[in-house]
């Protein structure tokens, strides 16, 4: 018997045989000799303990009158079948057990002497409405049907989970009324069909111990441990939505034990990638391991696969199973790739399981033990029951990967903003219904109008110059290797031909000393491309220098077929600029449109430009307020600032230094926007809105008026405008900054030259405080840093 803590219920329980014994007073009158006599010798065994009668409350007298009891239930519990069947007399919804058979004794001695019995599936909340339900039918008769199937979750000897069904017999129970007890009518019952999840209503209509409890139910067990994996398979796949979850793989494991009663058991996934042909491991949350890949992150089917299991699972989509891994590699030789693969890891027996349905294999399901001979042909045969799960899950997981990809693709590589993608859905949905209908329909143009447009950006400078530095270097290494090993070959060999590419190289590299062209680059490569690799090659097979060209070709970039060094330390820095500028503009974007939903947009050019468009058009509520566009304003001008400070902070880790401009265009007036369907991007609306597109393009190379310095200038910021109270507001943003150390006192306004259709322009140019680090204290002008930097 389990002793339990005490369960708040609608009844008393108390623990009688009285309607046991009340059967056995109608045998003693019964005409057969032999159950007469042994109905009269249950009822004299009783007769000297009224408690067993009458009902106790007090548990320890199980243990006390345990002899008796037994007597007593001597029919309900043949000792013929005692060692067959898994049974036990109970309290119903509770873990209090006596009376067990030996089979059930063994069971739970087998789980160790720290098991505890539980009903697992029983909530102790449920438990009192449960009981308040079987009241309801024993004393009133409303049968609300809530017959729930309950399990033990027992341990066996090897630690594997196993799964009893209880049922209870309940002929030997009756339930009794106390003054506690409170009038239920219909309306009551009408009241709780409603609100099982109200357990105070409940507790309202049935009070704690208003009702007694006498008697006893039998609780017979089956075990039903492979229906239970079975349907617990299914629930995983299905609540989980794939079999990549955030949950422990641990449960999944598990519940696989138990199914194959095989406690050294992993689970493994391999991905099948149909276009390409080749095995994955399919990322997702923390994921099943792939034993067929090993340590790989993709192999092609027949580097993993042997001939045989190659067309057993790709062509045939049939399981197989090796049930002595080591037996196998000495019969293949080793020559197995699989099979190599699972010996490498230890594995003993492994069955494979083709993942297909009709159409195509999806993967594979990989069940591999430490142990031989545990996996075997025999006990796969039992996935045939819960393939058809899995498969479900995989197909469910494929099509969520496959809608993940798009999502992705959308996000990074489309310019529809969660800002204004309600738009889009709602055309969407408009353009489905009209398709629906039959009409011919196309998507309709998506447009916000009065919309402020915001502009900034911080630009590289000089990195144009830089490029062309790095790739004349690149060419005047590749040049002067190349001239350097055929001149070796033309003293051994004095062929003119030789003589004639060392004078094309000559006059490649006088070109590059004197003036790099457009076409310059383009014109070399086709040189290497078309002569000088093709000789290099034939002198190899002849094995002239071999040692000196292959050291040639090792310093030749793989994918683009030329030396790749100095063009590497620009483009690396330039990646690792633009990376780093564009993560913090994304950061803070983040804290911005918590502030007032907006569009926005980045792009990566020699630097990082960004786009944002503020107006009521852009939301769904009738909220905006001129104040929301004034706070964006200032916030990107704190941003560009801090974005140089970031900018600053990266110089020790770039390749080659570069200094950085910043500018950011203000536009006063509202304007409209619509997205380019053939572009997927979007672009301002109309002519006259077109003047904002032809300013952003070519403001930052304008200079100003009457002199040949650029507006954009490295340690100062440039705000570019074109209306006095543009000016104004702008000066105050700038006086806010200037006292929280964002900015100088050095504040400059200047007129720009005319651009072409474009005239009127000023700008306001003022100095960025830099500090070395977020906790420096100190406040630098960039002259300052630089100093600072070097030193």
């Amino acid at each position: 018997m389990n002793n339990e803590d005490y369960l708040e219920s609608p009844m008393l329980i108390k623990i009688s045989f009285n309607k046991l014994l009340e059967q056995y007073e109608k045998l003693a009158n019964s005409e057969d000799k032999f159950i007469s006599e042994k109905a009269r010798r249950i009822l004299k065994i009783q007769e000297h303990i009224p408690e067993l009668r009458e009902g106790f409350t007090d548990f320890s007298l199980l243990d006390k009158y345990a002899k008796e009891i037994k007597f007593i239930l001597q029919d309900s519990f043949s000792e013929v079948l005692t060692h067959n069947e898994i049974k036990a007399a109970s309290v119903p919804f509770q873990n209090t057990i006596f009376n067990l058979s030996e089979r059930f004794k063994k069971i739970i001695g087998t789980a160790g002497n720290d098991f505890e019995l539980k009903i697992q599936n029983m909530p102790k909340g449920d438990t009192y409405i449960i009981a308040c339900t079987i009241i309801l039918k024993f004393c009133y008769g409303y049968n609300l049907n809530l017959r729930r199937p309950f399990f033990y979750e027992i341990p066996d000897a090897d630690g594997i989970i196993r799964y009893y069904k209880i049922l209870y017999n309940a002929d030997f129970v009756e339930i009794i009324r106390t003054e506690r007890a409170k009038k239920i009518t219909q309306e009551d019952v009408d009241e709780l069909l409603d609100n099982y999840d109200d357990l105070n209503l409940w507790k309202k209509k049935f009070p704690a111990e208003g009702y007694i409890f006498k008697g006893f139910v039998i609780s017979n067990m089956f075990d039903v441990t492979d229906d239970q994996s079975i349907s617990n398979i299914k629930s995983s796949l299905i609540s989980e939505g794939q079999l990549y979850s955030e949950k422990p793989t641990s449960v999944f494991h598990d519940i696989f034990r138990s199914f194959l009663n095989i406690k050294d058991l992993e689970v493994g996934f391999s991905h099948f990638d149909r276009e390409n042909k080749t095995f994955r491991r399919f990322y997702g949350g923390v994921g099943l391991n792939s034993y067929l890949l090993n340590n790989e992150d993709h192999m092609t089917c027949k580097e993993s696969l042997c001939k045989w299991s190659y067309n057993q699972l790709i062509n045939e989509n049939k399981y197989f199973s090796i049930s002595d891994i080591d037996k196998a590699y000495e019969l293949s030789k080793g020559k197995a790739p699989q099979i190599n693969a699972f010996k490498e890891q230890g594995i003993k027996s492994v069955v494979l399981a083709p993942i297909a349905n009709n159409k195509e294999l999806l993967g594979i399901l990989e069940f591999v033990s430490y142990k031989p001979k545990v996996l075997n042909s025999i006990n796969a045969n039992k996935l045939t029951d819960v393939l058809p799960f899995i498969l479900s899950a995989v197909e469910r997981s494929k099509a969520e990967r496959e809608n993940l990809i798009e999502a992705i693709i959308q996000q990074e590589c489309t310019s529809i903003h969660p800002s204004v993608h309600w738009r889009f859905k709602d055309e969407a949905s408009n353009f489905i219904k009209e398709l629906a209908k039959g009409n011919d329909v196309s998507f309709k143009k998506v447009t916000f109008e009065d919309v402020y447009p915001l502009y900034g950006q911080i630009d590289i400078k000089g990195s144009s110059e830089a490029r062309n530095r790095a790739t004349v270097k690149d060419l005047k290494l590749q040049l002067n290797e190349a001239k350097e090993i055929i001149e070796v070959v033309l003293k051994a060999n004095n062929l003119p031909i030789y003589e004639e590419l060392i004078f094309q190289i000559d006059g490649f590299l006088e070109d590059l000393e004197s003036h790099f062209q457009v076409d310059s680059e383009q014109r070399i490569t086709s040189f290497f491309r078309n002569e000088i690799t093709q000789l290099f090659y034939h002198l190899l097979k002849e094995k002239v220098l071999s040692s000196r060209i292959d050291e040639y070709f090792n310093r030749i970039d793989n994918k683009l077929n030329v030396i790749y060094k100095f063009r590497k330390q620009y483009d690396d820095t330039i990646s690792l600029i633009n990376e780093k500028m564009s993560m913090l503009l994304d950061n803070k974007q983040v804290e911005a449109q918590e502030m007032y939903p907006h569009f926005f947009e980045r792009f990566k050019t020699d630097g990082v430009e960004h786009n944002m468009y503020i107006g009521q058009s852009i939301t769904r509520e009738d909220t905006f307020n001129k104040i929301y566009l004034y706070n964006l304003r200032l916030w990107q001008l704190q941003v560009m600032c801090e974005m140089e400070n970031e900018y600053y902070r990266l110089q020790n880790d770039l390749p080659i230094k570069f200094d950085a401009t910043s500018m950011i265009l203000v536009f006063g007036s509202p304007l409209a926007i619509s997205f380019r369907m053939d572009e997927k991007q979007f672009d301002v609306d109309g002519t006259y809105n077109a003047r904002y597109e032809i300013v952003k393009k070519r403001v930052d190379k304008a200079f100003i008026k009457g002199t040949k310095e650029r507006i954009t200038k490295k340690g100062k910021i440039t705000i570019v405008y074109s209306q006095k109270s543009d000016e104004s507001e702008y000066l105050k943003y700038i006086k806010f900054l200037q006292s929280k150390h964002y900015l100088g006192n050095d504040v400059e306004i200047v007129e720009l030259q005319d651009l072409q259709a474009v005239t009127g322009l000023k700008a306001i140019r003022v100095s960025i405080l830099y500090n070395k680090n977020q906790d420096d204290k100190e406040f630098y002008t960039y002259d300052d840093l630089m100093k600072e930097i070097k030193a």
